[in-house]
């Protein structure tokens, strides 16, 4: 604003001394009468910026003035600033009309003045002076306007497209956390909870031989080294760039290795393989180890012998079930769980576009994935609408996935891995021995 008012009192200052200089037509008024008509215009330059169609209303009053008491060029070359700050700051669409119509005005005064002359240059050279004075100024305003909002939508667009890559950042983050995450409860929990059970048996003993108890703890022994490798190794995939080492990458050939593993903590498992192994895509190798690693972890701390394994390579998909029998003995460690783990197998099935089960069958429990093994078929299940029967043999029933990453479970009320196995476990306390005793009498005979 002052910068405004003092270019204003620049130009007055300056149109005075034009005056005075005899820069405007004598028509026998006083030289500060056709001040008046100056005064007009330049307090609109003033109002430019506030009031851009006041500051257009006091150029064309004051226009009309000048051209009253003998035209000046002083006011004519400040009408010009009018002009351009009200299609510059006015609403654009009475710029696009002033433009109209100054440019009619132009040609109408040209052809006037031509009318009048006997030259034709006269006529074209009161165009070109018209046109200066009215359009040039509008024009320039208008291409300047252009520009400005130009240089806005981008701006605007800049600053949008920076918000979804920031949300694309944190969901990158937060799909990154939930990654590890399920990692680290998949690869630490089957061997902690080897050994949490294992001590939890010998120290409720108090006969055991020493051989037993050696037994034990060279189990204890072997898990609590086998977590702190698997730690180090995910780790050590957190702080390296890259994908993941082909040889620290868990495959689903590799089941027998988690069968043994769970047979250490003397539990028995009917493991079996139906048909023939074959090379997975690296997201579905991965996935069915760990929903069976998950599912066996499951088994050794909520379930009772015998366990039931198995692996099916069927033509575009791959099986994994897990069968257990519930309520014997109780559960080896009660309390524990908060159902993170069928959650986590959950997901691990409907990232690769997969079926997943998980409920009671019969007096135990079932886990089961069905796994696509080609891209084609894990993209049509990702579209949704896909039903599968049984996903393996023996089962009864259906599994219906409404839509991408929805699974229906078995039974009117689906429910939580841990929370039920610990009410059937609870509800077969009352016959069975103490928490853990099964584990290490077995051991010890």
């Amino acid at each position: 604003m002052k910068l405004t008012a003092l270019w204003a009192g620049v130009a007055f200052a300056i149109g005075i001394i034009v005056i005075a200089s005899g820069g405007a037509v004598d028509r026998g008024v006083p030289e500060w009468v056709q001040c008046v008509p100056l005064a007009i215009t330049c307090v609109g330059v003033v109002v430019r910026q506030r009031a851009p169609l006041a500051c257009l209303g006091l150029g064309v009053l004051g226009m009309a003035l000048d051209g009253f008491v003998g035209p000046s060029l002083a006011t004519v070359l400040v009408f010009t600033d009018n002009l351009y700050a009200a299609a510059l700051y006015g609403p654009a669409r009475f710029a696009r009309v002033l433009l109209g119509v100054t440019t009619v005005l132009a040609v109408a005064g040209g052809a006037v003045a031509g009318f009048f002359g006997e030259d034709w240059r006269l006529l074209a050279t009161a165009g070109v002076q018209v046109a200066l004075v009215l359009v040039l100024p509008v024009t320039t305003a208008l291409v300047l306007r252009e520009q400005r909002n130009r240089a806005a939508a981008e701006r605007v667009r800049a600053e949008q497209v920076a918000h979804l890559a920031e949300l694309d950042r944190q969901a990158a983050i937060a799909a990154e956390r939930t990654r590890m995450a399920r990692e680290l409860h998949d690869m630490i929990a089957n061997h902690f909870s080897a050994i949490a059970i294992q001590s939890t048996g010998a120290l409720s003993r108090e006969d055991l031989d020493r051989t037993t108890i050696r037994k034990v703890m060279e189990s204890v022994r072997e898990n609590s080294v086998k977590g702190l490798s698997e730690m180090r190794a995910i780790i050590g995939l957190l702080r390296q760039e890259g994908d993941e080492p082909e040889a620290t990458r868990p495959r689903l050939a590799d089941a027998e290795t988690l069968v043994d593993r769970v047979r250490q903590a003397e539990l028995s498992v009917d493991f079996r393989v139906e048909g023939e192994p074959r090379e997975l895509p690296v997201s579905v190798d991965l996935a069915g180890y760990r929903i069976l690693q998950e599912a066996l972890t499951n088994a050794l701390k909520h379930g009772d012998s015998p366990v039931t394994v198995g692996v099916s390579y069927e033509a575009g998909s791959v099986s994994v079930t897990v069968d257990n029998a519930v309520g014997g003995r109780g559960a080896r460690l009660p309390g524990a769980g908060a159902g993170a783990g069928v959650i986590g197998m959950r997901e691990r099935a409907a990232l690769v576009g997969g079926a997943f089960e998980a409920g009671p069958q019969g007096l135990g429990w079932r886990v089961a994935a069905r796994l696509p093994t080609s891209l084609r078929t894990t993209y049509e299940a990702r579209g949704g609408g896909v039903t599968s029967s049984a996903l393996a043999a023996g089962g009864s029933g259906t599994l219906t996935r409404a839509a991408a990453g929805h699974v229906v479970l078995r039974g009117e009320d689906p429910p939580v891995a841990d929370s039920v196995m610990d009410s059937a476990a609870r509800s077969g306390s009352d016959s069975g021995a103490g928490s853990g005793s099964g584990m290490v009498a077995g051991s010890g005979q």
